[in-house]
């Protein structure tokens, strides 16, 4: 009878929230057809509800908000994916739009009208809303954290919001008071001090106590995630065997709100550092050796950050073929501008922009189009876009705005629980740039990506941005600049080289005898070069000693530039990965071997200018006896110069050198040779080769 009652009491506060909502009862599945669920309403009363949990399910009867069936009029160009399914996650994180109005930002539609960003991200084809949620974002005074302030009671009024406009939501648990990513895993401040099982049991009772009372007001959970970006730990825990028993905890709770209320509900785990194949593989490892219960691997890609289109494929197809788990791109997202607007810096700036895209509206459609053709390719099940409605409060520094209503990233209260981080460096939005909004609240035409992902738009062909190039020139020599650049249309299959004029007096203004770094400008020679708005682009020109060696520091995965020869069966040496190692970067030519040594790598050059040359390089090692013959070569005109150098423990780097090697056909041999007694070991790194005359 007590557990009639239960479901009493949650039929009536759905029902209630129904009469607010204009709810009605459904699943996170298909959607039923308005007849379908008038009858099963009519049909749902107190007493069938009690003794039938399924009918405690909830979703919209909301205006359709139809995807196109064709390619639509556009000023961006997008190019369409064709298979692509209508249920693919288009989604967003919309965990800030809270606090952002009461902040005071107003959203438009396309119109300019003031309405419901909700509708609005619904017109534009986001079908799927994720809100992360933290456990007591609030100081002992009540003062938030900020960030959204985002606790179990705004995710609720976010997700009673997305709802209405038919989104399915995500629930981003982070299991901590404030930010949890890579860096830090901090623990709730009540969960502090607890033992594991206490621990993982109030992790339980916080899960299914906020999932029930998001589904009882109405919300249409159905994903969870069970941690953020938990690579490096989970509240708190940084042992394995820890955060798989948290994860439990997590998921066990999902698992019976989803039985109860009869509801498909998605268990996801969350990291990050997509590019890192072979890290990501150790984890899906060890979560498979403990047993983790989850559904979905959900991965942050940032193109900027994360490394390849292809490698995201790679470690997607892997996580899906040998785990068998199910792939998402939990975050995403790119700048459309390199402008901060409101004072506080912003997380991307020009720095990490890609040679594909520039910080202009086409180009963030472009890469979100991309991430989203990347994943579907994959198979995975969508994309979420990362706060896309996160915009800067007013247009200069809003501190007092942001400490009373959480819509910067941070506030100054939130020192007492993260003092080393947030407790520093509080303040405004860092995102507002990676927005999908303009500073007024205005939807950029890059948020309508989503709805044109299948049919793609038509658009006037035009030009995107200039690969501006850069160009290094050695002291003393002739500057020589490229005659033409790369110009990057909105619809990417027109790009090509074009014909580019530089100022000259810019040009003349360049002094090539002594270091530097300078930029000039030109215009690219189309059809509007001789109007007073050509197409421009600058160039950046650094005068500095010039290296010819290639690959100097081994970093490069291509070393066929690279020849080593060796006496006996058995290759000493590698190129070897070890940053410690390396006198600098992550690799360096490395030897060692349980037998005597005897070896060269050498590098030859057929095209170099008439000149002198000094050439150097960089040597530690150890357990060598003095009777070793290590020395740096240079063979130049038939003639050898030689210059000795020996072992002087680990790290202590020798630096032998060569200087005066007079080039006069263009030819010349550089290498390092050593022959040593066993077991001696040693790394070879930094090759530099200089024209000095």
């Amino acid at each position: 009878m007590k557990k009639q009652n239960i479901f009493l009491r949650r039929f009536l506060a759905i029902s209630m929230s129904a009469v607010l909502l204009g709810l009605s009862v459904t699943g996170c599945g298909s959607e039923k057809t308005p007849s379908d669920t008038t009858q099963e309403t009519q049909q749902t009363t107190p007493e069938t509800a009690a003794s039938d949990p399924t009918q405690n399910t909830v979703s919209n009867e909301v205006p359709a908000y139809p995807l196109p069936t064709a390619a639509e009029d556009a000023g961006i160009y997008i190019e369409p994916i064709p298979d692509i399914s209508d249920d693919f996650i288009r989604g967003m994180d919309v965990s800030s739009i809270l606090a952002e109005e009461k902040s005071g930002v107003k959203y438009y539609n396309t119109a300019g009208e003031e309405q419901d960003v909700f509708q609005t991200m619904a017109e534009a084809g986001i079908n799927y809303a994720r809100i992360r949620v933290w456990n007591d974002p609030y100081d002992e005074n009540g003062n938030g954290y900020g960030g959204g302030n985002n606790d179990v009671a705004t995710a609720i009024e976010l997700g009673k919001r997305a709802t209405q406009y038919g989104m399915k939501v995500c629930i981003d648990f982070h299991y901590s008071d404030f930010w949890a990513d890579p860096k830090k895993q901090m623990v709730p401040k009540a969960w502090e001090g607890m033992s594991m099982a206490d621990k993982s049991n109030a992790l339980y009772e916080f899960t299914k106590d906020s999932l029930t009372q998001l589904l009882d007001a109405g919300v249409n959970v159905c994903m969870v995630q069970v941690g953020n970006e938990t690579n490096n730990g989970m509240a708190g825990e940084t042992i394995i065997p820890n955060i798989a028993q948290l994860m439990n905890a997590g998921s066990k709770a999902v698992r019976e709100v989803s039985e109860s209320y009869g509801k498909d509900i998605k268990v996801a785990l969350h990291y990050t550092n997509a590019h890192d194949f072979d890290g990501l593989d150790s984890l899906m490892y060890k979560l498979a050796s403990f047993q983790v219960d989850y559904d979905i691997f959900a991965l942050s890609y940032y193109p900027y950050w994360h490394g390849t289109f292809e490698n995201l494929q790679r470690v997607m197809a892997n996580i899906q073929d040998k785990y068998g788990k199910e792939t998402l791109v939990a975050e995403t997202a790119y700048c459309y501008t390199l402008e901060d607007s409101d004072g506080f810096g912003n997380s991307v700036g020009e720095g990490d922009l890609l040679d594909a895209y520039g910080a202009t509206v086409q180009s963030q459609a472009v890469a979100l189009r991309d991430v989203c053709a990347t994943a579907n390719e994959a198979g995975a099940l969508g994309v979420f876009y990362w706060e896309g409605a996160w915009i800067a409060v007013g247009s200069s520094n809003n501190s007092s705005i942001w400490e009373a209503n959480g819509s910067g990233w941070a506030s100054s209260y939130s020192a007492g629980y993260d003092p080393d981080d947030a407790g520093k460096y509080y303040g405004g939005c860092s995102w507002d740039n990676q927005a999908l909004f303009d500073p007024h609240g205005m939807p950029l035409e890059s948020l309508n990506t989503f709805k044109w992902l299948k049919y793609g738009t038509n658009a006037e062909p035009a030009i995107d941005m200039v690969v501006s190039p850069s160009v290094t020139c050695n002291i003393g020599a002739e500057l020589a600049l490229p005659e033409t650049v790369s110009v990057v249309y909105n619809n990417r299959s027109l790009n090509k080289e074009m014909p580019v004029e530089w100022y000259e007096e810019q040009v003349l203004n360049i002094d090539t005898t002594k270091a530097g770094t300078h930029e000039i400008w030109g215009r690219i020679l189309d059809e509007n070069a001789a109007s007073d708005n050509p197409t421009e682009v600058c160039c950046t020109i650094s005068v500095e000693m010039l290296n010819y060696v290639v690959n100097p520091s081994f970093e490069e995965s291509d070393t066929t530039m690279w020849s080593v020869t060796y006496e006996g069966d058995k290759n000493p040496t590698d190129y070897q990965e070890k940053g410690p190692d390396a006198h600098t970067g992550n690799y360096s030519f490395h030897f060692w071997s349980e037998s005597d040594m005897d070896f060269a790598i050498e590098q030859q050059f057929t095209d170099l200018e008439p000149g002198t040359y000094s050439l150097k390089a960089f040597f530690q090692g150890g357990d060598i006896d003095s009777s070793a013959q290590m020395e740096l070569y240079a063979v130049v005109n038939g003639e050898e110069q030689t210059a000795a150098f020996t072992a002087q423990g680990y790290a202590n780097w020798q630096e032998p050198t060569l200087s005066n090697l007079t080039v006069t056909d263009g030819t010349l041999t550089i290498g390092v040779r050593i022959k040593c007694g066993a077991k001696g070991w040693g790394t070879v790194d930094d090759f530099t080769l200089n024209k000095v005359d």
